[in-house]
């Protein structure tokens, strides 16, 4: 009954979003033809086509905006997550939205193939996706303050149960008691054994025993019973969780196994079977994705519109030194897959062989080789390509190939990673990229340990608003040649 509830509830504030949807829809379209034009005649001179000719555009919306929506898990019970985490999603649905809405329309040119004309007004699809995310943004507010305002009134709150008198339970107490507004009401403590710890928060009675948890339930009003036991302790009380599932009584688990892990604990489900998921990379699916497609976006365009450049360099290398344009080299993928890197060639072909000659020019404390004025770079071309990274752009064959990405930590080789300390090789766990954290923090002038930091943290703190940071700050540090060897 409790989860026939919670789905409805879900149904119609599911419903709700996807009408203000549609309210945004219209909205913007009146805001745009007649509202601007009177603020700003000269900037929005151009007539909208009739509204009839715009209808067609709402199911994309709908579909593009519902899937993002429902992807996004804002739909599950919300009561202790923070507003401005909830915030935040609203926006990236929106921004995701504007941007798929926006590749569809002009990518496909639905816009010229439904309107007969050249394309649909860019004011119009920015002010939808604003007015849909100001929307949203106000419901979710309106919705999250009200049902916050009636539980610390005492209504719609949930009853729970404590088994166990370990720190995480007083934890788990502590925690309850001090944000009211997610509407949970704590009754006791259900003990193991009949053993009860002296930190016990003041307030709270001990209901029994573990053994007589039929009958606590039986006889008094709880909705939920939390399990902060210790995980030798579970096989055990299988019998205790198949009782309470056949009285309706919801059951949580304290799931800090590993209380010292910094990985970010999931619950999946694999063909029926529950997983529990221990990931230190980022695992949000849509996001990566997302990430994917800007990958294969981006690195297609760059490479045609970088053809004559890598057509004249090409020609520069051929010129001035002979040889082979390309130089491959084996590298560490994503989680140690082994793939062909492709780079303009900067050194002489022999300069693998002539490395040991130079490992005691090498200034880098880690088992990366870099040399400053390295011998082996042909001339001036090779020194100009290196200065300002136009050695790189075959990378966008890699990014293409889906062996790179845009951004992340930069691809090593074999023989480096074989040398790297355990908590160096999680810098594998997310694809190797162009550019990265390191690459806008100083490249060569850093030492190797806080090289592998950078890359730790920008795994650890990925978004995919981090990576148009760190591409917009790789522009200035290309152009400058800061930190280049």
């Amino acid at each position: 009954m409790l989860k026939e509830r919670a789905r409805l509830i879900a149904l119609s504030i599911f419903s709700l979003d996807l009408f203000l949807v549609i309210v945004a829809f219209f909205l913007s379209y009146w805001l745009r033809s007649t509202i601007l034009p009177g603020l700003a005649p000269s900037v929005f001179a151009n007539q909208l086509y009739p509204l009839a000719d715009y209808l067609p555009f709402l199911p994309l919306a709908l579909l593009i905006w519902g899937a993002l929506l429902l992807s996004s898990g804002r739909y599950r019970s919300h009561r202790t997550v923070p507003i401005l985490d909830e915030a935040w999603a609203i926006i990236r649905v929106c921004v995701w939205g504007l941007v798929i809405f926006t590749l569809v329309l002009y990518a496909s040119r639905v816009d010229e193939l439904l309107l007969g004309q050249d394309e649909i007004s860019r004011a119009w699809v920015s002010l939808f996706a604003v007015v849909a995310c100001l929307l949203l943004l106000s419901e979710k507010l309106f919705l999250r303050v009200t049902s916050r305002y009636v539980r610390t009134k005492g209504f719609n709150y949930r009853t729970v149960a404590i088994v166990g008198t370990n720190q995480t339970a007083v934890d788990i107490a502590e925690s309850i008691d001090s944000h009211r507004y997610w509407g949970y009401r704590i009754l006791g403590f259900i003990t193991q054994g009949g053993e009860v710890s002296p930190r016990l928060p003041r307030g709270y009675p001990v209901l029994g025993d573990v053994s007589d948890i039929c009958a606590i339930v039986d006889s008094k009003p709880v909705d939920d019973v939390v399990f902060a036991v210790h995980r030798r302790d579970l096989d055990r009380m299988e019998d205790t969780y198949l009782r309470l599932e056949e009285r309706g009584i919801q059951v949580r688990f304290a799931l800090n196994f590993f209380p010292h892990t910094r990985a970010k604990v999931q619950l999946e489900e694999l063909d029926g079977l529950p997983l529990l998921t221990f990931s230190t990379a980022p695992t949000n699916h849509l996001q990566l994705a997302a990430k994917r497609a800007v990958d294969i976006a981006a690195s297609a365009l760059l490479l045609a519109l970088g053809l004559p450049v890598v057509l004249a360099i090409a020609l520069a290398i051929r010129v001035t030194s002979g040889g082979q344009v390309l130089f491959r080299q084996t590298r560490c993928g994503l989680n140690g897959r082994m793939f062909t890197l492709y780079k303009f060639r900067t050194m002489v072909e022999d300069a693998e062989a002539r490395r040991k000659e130079l490992l005691h020019l090498n200034r880098h404390d880690g088992p990366v080789f870099k040399v400053p004025e390295d011998p082996r770079i042909t001339g001036p071309v090779g020194r100009f390509l290196r200065k300002f990274s136009l050695d790189e752009l075959p990378q966008l064959w890699n990014v293409l190939r889906g062996d790179m990405s845009l951004v992340g930590p930069r691809p090593p080789i074999p023989e480096e990673v074989a040398q790297y300390k355990p908590w160096q090789r999680r810098r594998l766990s997310m694809k190797p990229g162009l550019t990265c954290l390191w690459q806008i923090s100083g490249r060569n002038e850093i030492d190797f340990n806080r090289w592998i930091e950078l890359d730790l943290e920008y795994i650890d703190s990925w978004t995919p608003l981090l990576d148009f940071k760190i591409l917009f700050k790789t522009i200035p540090v290309v152009l400058s040649g800061r930190g280049a060897s």
